[in-house]
Protein backbone atom coordinates (compact mmCIF):
# COMPACT_ATOMS: atom_id res chain seq x y z
CA UNK A 1 0.00 0.00 0.00
CA UNK A 2 2.69 2.57 0.97
CA UNK A 3 5.83 0.83 -0.32
CA UNK A 4 5.96 2.85 -3.54
CA UNK A 5 5.52 6.24 -1.90
CA UNK A 6 8.11 8.56 -0.37
CA UNK A 7 8.07 9.34 3.32
CA UNK A 8 9.47 12.32 5.15
CA UNK A 9 10.25 13.42 8.67
CA UNK A 10 8.25 15.86 10.77
CA UNK A 11 9.64 17.56 13.89
CA UNK A 12 7.78 19.53 16.54
CA UNK A 13 9.42 22.74 17.80
CA UNK A 14 8.38 25.35 20.33
CA UNK A 15 9.82 28.42 18.59
CA UNK A 16 9.87 28.74 14.78
CA UNK A 17 12.44 31.55 14.71
CA UNK A 18 14.89 29.50 16.78
CA UNK A 19 14.15 26.42 14.67
CA UNK A 20 14.65 28.42 11.45
CA UNK A 21 18.10 29.49 12.65
CA UNK A 22 19.08 25.94 13.63
CA UNK A 23 17.70 24.00 10.66
CA UNK A 24 18.53 26.68 8.08
CA UNK A 25 21.76 28.22 9.35
CA UNK A 26 23.36 25.52 11.50
CA UNK A 27 22.29 22.44 9.49
CA UNK A 28 22.32 24.30 6.18
CA UNK A 29 18.93 23.03 5.00
CA UNK A 30 17.24 24.90 2.16
CA UNK A 31 13.80 26.19 2.96
CA UNK A 32 11.34 24.96 0.38
CA UNK A 33 8.10 26.42 1.60
CA UNK A 34 8.26 30.20 1.41
CA UNK A 35 4.58 31.00 1.98
CA UNK A 36 2.91 27.97 3.37
CA UNK A 37 0.82 27.34 6.41
CA UNK A 38 1.39 29.45 9.50
CA UNK A 39 3.43 27.60 12.11
CA UNK A 40 5.06 25.27 9.55
CA UNK A 41 8.40 25.37 7.73
CA UNK A 42 9.34 22.83 5.07
CA UNK A 43 12.98 22.15 4.20
CA UNK A 44 14.43 20.25 1.27
CA UNK A 45 16.83 17.53 2.38
CA UNK A 46 18.12 15.32 -0.42
CA UNK A 47 15.16 13.90 -2.32
CA UNK A 48 12.85 14.28 0.69
CA UNK A 49 11.35 16.96 2.87
CA UNK A 50 11.64 17.79 6.55
CA UNK A 51 8.62 19.52 8.03
CA UNK A 52 9.17 21.61 11.16
CA UNK A 53 6.02 22.75 12.96
CA UNK A 54 5.16 24.61 16.13
CA UNK A 55 3.70 22.41 18.88
CA UNK A 56 3.28 22.48 22.63
CA UNK A 57 4.71 18.94 22.64
CA UNK A 58 8.07 19.93 21.12
CA UNK A 59 11.06 17.98 22.39
CA UNK A 60 9.05 15.27 24.15
CA UNK A 61 10.27 12.46 21.87
CA UNK A 62 13.17 10.66 23.55
CA UNK A 63 14.21 8.73 20.44
CA UNK A 64 15.62 9.68 17.04
CA UNK A 65 13.35 12.18 15.30
CA UNK A 66 15.27 12.52 12.02
CA UNK A 67 17.97 10.33 10.46
CA UNK A 68 20.34 11.23 7.63
CA UNK A 69 22.38 8.54 5.85
CA UNK A 70 25.35 10.51 4.52
CA UNK A 71 27.80 7.77 3.51
CA UNK A 72 31.44 8.82 3.42
CA UNK A 73 30.60 12.47 4.10
CA UNK A 74 29.94 11.87 7.81
CA UNK A 75 33.30 13.09 9.15
CA UNK A 76 33.24 16.30 7.10
CA UNK A 77 29.62 16.99 8.03
CA UNK A 78 30.34 16.49 11.73
CA UNK A 79 33.38 18.80 11.44
CA UNK A 80 31.30 21.48 9.69
CA UNK A 81 28.59 21.24 12.36
CA UNK A 82 31.21 21.41 15.12
CA UNK A 83 32.55 24.60 13.51
CA UNK A 84 29.03 26.07 13.71
CA UNK A 85 28.87 25.27 17.42
CA UNK A 86 26.65 22.17 17.28
CA UNK A 87 26.85 20.06 20.43
CA UNK A 88 26.90 16.30 19.91
CA UNK A 89 25.44 13.59 22.09
CA UNK A 90 27.58 10.69 23.29
CA UNK A 91 26.21 7.24 24.01
CA UNK A 92 28.87 5.13 25.79
CA UNK A 93 27.17 1.83 25.01
CA UNK A 94 27.39 2.35 21.24
CA UNK A 95 30.74 1.45 19.69
CA UNK A 96 33.83 3.46 20.51
CA UNK A 97 33.83 7.22 20.56
CA UNK A 98 36.37 9.16 18.46
CA UNK A 99 35.72 12.86 18.95
CA UNK A 100 32.00 13.22 18.31
CA UNK A 101 31.73 10.16 16.06
CA UNK A 102 30.82 6.72 17.34
CA UNK A 103 32.36 3.83 15.44
CA UNK A 104 30.65 0.46 15.53
CA UNK A 105 32.27 -1.96 13.11
CA UNK A 106 32.21 -0.28 9.70
CA UNK A 107 29.47 2.14 10.76
CA UNK A 108 30.03 5.73 11.81
CA UNK A 109 27.28 7.38 13.87
CA UNK A 110 26.69 10.82 15.34
CA UNK A 111 23.81 12.43 17.23
CA UNK A 112 22.92 16.01 18.05
CA UNK A 113 19.85 17.76 19.38
CA UNK A 114 17.95 20.71 18.00
CA UNK A 115 17.12 23.59 20.37
CA UNK A 116 14.01 21.73 21.62
CA UNK A 117 15.90 18.53 22.37
CA UNK A 118 14.74 16.57 19.31
CA UNK A 119 17.40 13.94 18.58
CA UNK A 120 18.91 14.12 15.09
CA UNK A 121 20.98 11.16 13.90
CA UNK A 122 23.62 11.14 11.19
CA UNK A 123 25.13 7.86 10.01
CA UNK A 124 27.42 6.50 7.32
CA UNK A 125 24.82 4.13 5.82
Amino acid sequence: MLKDHDSSAIVAVSNLDRARAFYGDTLGLEREDQGGEEGVIVYKTGATRLTVYRSEFAGTNRANAVVWGVGGDLDSIVAALEAKGAAFEHYPDIGRLEGNVHRAGDAKLAWLKDPDGNILHINSF
